[in-house]
């Protein structure tokens, strides 16, 4: 007897998330139904930095793959909609200094202008400027002739780019 108003109460407090908006992260879009080719576009490089914008299109095209809403397609013709953008800013920075003066951490920034568009009319669906992700990776001046992490650190601040950038898409922040 004492089972009926628990599971009742259970059940309302369940249809009260549901109501409230919860779900699942990545299933959830404020994209136009119709939307379901995307082709990302190689973005463009405007720094010093070689092969930065490959590794961040290569990660946002990951991304969207995971996220199973999307087919990613070969070209602008097949899309119903194109992701592209330009990396404006590459920065590596000293952060911390060790007892002799060498630097001992360094920050990664990158920037870039990114928007998504309809390839037939033009029609900016989504747009967001200087998008900017920073990661910090240390150096231990023994490690400095045999290995250089900034090629490793690029990768994971690419992937968290691509995260963030997917998730602002299909959400509409």
């Amino acid at each position: 007897m004492r089972t009926a108003p628990s599971t009742l109460l259970l059940t309302f407090f369940g249809l009260g998330l549901s109501a409230c908006g919860y779900g699942l992260i990545g299933r959830t879009s404020n994209l136009p139904a119709d939307i379901q080719n995307i082709y990302v576009e190689p973005l463009k490089n405007r720094t010093t930095r070689p092969q930065v914008d490959l590794l961040l299109t290569r990660a946002i095209i990951d991304e969207l793959v995971t996220r199973r809403r999307f087919d990613i397609v070969s070209g602008r013709d097949k899309s119903d909609a194109v992701l592209s953008g330009v990396v404006t800013d590459f920065t590596v920075r000293p952060v911390t200094f060790g007892s002799e003066g060498r630097a001992t951490e360094y920050e990664i920034q990158i920037r870039a202008d990114m928007n998504f568009k309809r390839p037939d009319t033009g029609e900016v669906i989504w747009e967001r400027a200087q998008y900017s992700f920073r990661e910090s990776y240390e150096i231990e001046l023994d490690q400095v002739a045999y290995f250089d992490p900034e090629d490793e650190t690029i990768e994971q601040v690419a992937e968290e780019f691509a995260e963030t950038l997917v998730i602002d898409l299909l959400e509409g922040f």
